[in-house]
């Protein structure tokens, strides 16, 4: 992703905030701006929603079909790929980085996290731990996919699936912890 990426002031003893306070502004600013130009529009207004995304940094590629109750921490630490859609009530928590592929359905209510908390520090600092989820994945239907993850080429997460390592391509995932549970076939645009 290219700068301005946001990130974590690191090695805080002081056990003091993790974000900066223009960091702190800019993300209450996006929160009102979301609310008003966004989050009540009508469902088909998805070319909308994603320039008021774009004027705050994300990057969305074409076709992207992203729903008006879509909850995004950080747009700037956004990148989305062409074809993608992001479900009613999604959560994208991206504190750290996350990077959606093209061809990828987020299904309602997902939940993906970018960060969690050393807890081998006395003050829980926070740490980022970015997301990758490849071409052509599913993360169904109130899924969670943890720090770090990785989801291979058309992975898939099924419904509530909690994700904490990463997935392989093709791989079918479910279960808390999510296992793999069997491969899907390869797919090309020709198959479609």
């Amino acid at each position: 992703m290219s700068e301005p990426l946001v990130s974590a002031q690191s090695g805080n003893r002081e056990g003091g905030p993790a974000f900066s306070l223009g960091s702190r502004a800019y993300r209450a600013v996006w929160q009102v701006a979301w609310t008003l130009l966004a989050a009540w529009t009508p469902p088909p207004l998805h070319a909308w929603r994603a320039a008021v995304l774009r004027a705050f940094g994300a990057r969305i590629g074409a076709n992207c079909r992203i729903y008006a109750s879509v909850r995004i921490w950080d747009p700037r630490n956004l990148l989305v790929g062409s074809n993608v859609m992001v479900g009613p009530g999604a959560h994208l928590y991206n504190q750290g980085a996350i990077r959606i592929g093209n061809d990828v359905v987020i299904s309602q209510r997902a939940h993906l996290c970018a960060s969690t908390h050393a807890i081998d520090d006395w003050h829980f600092q926070l740490r980022l731990r970015p997301i990758a989820i490849g071409d052509q994945c599913w993360i169904a239907a109130e899924a969670f996919v943890g720090p770090g993850v990785t989801m291979g080429r058309g992975a898939v997460l099924a419904a509530r699936g909690v994700l904490f390592g990463d997935a392989e391509a093709w791989g079918v995932y479910r279960g808390n912890p999510a296992s793999l549970v069997k491969t899907r076939p390869v797919l090309s645009e020709t198959d479609a």
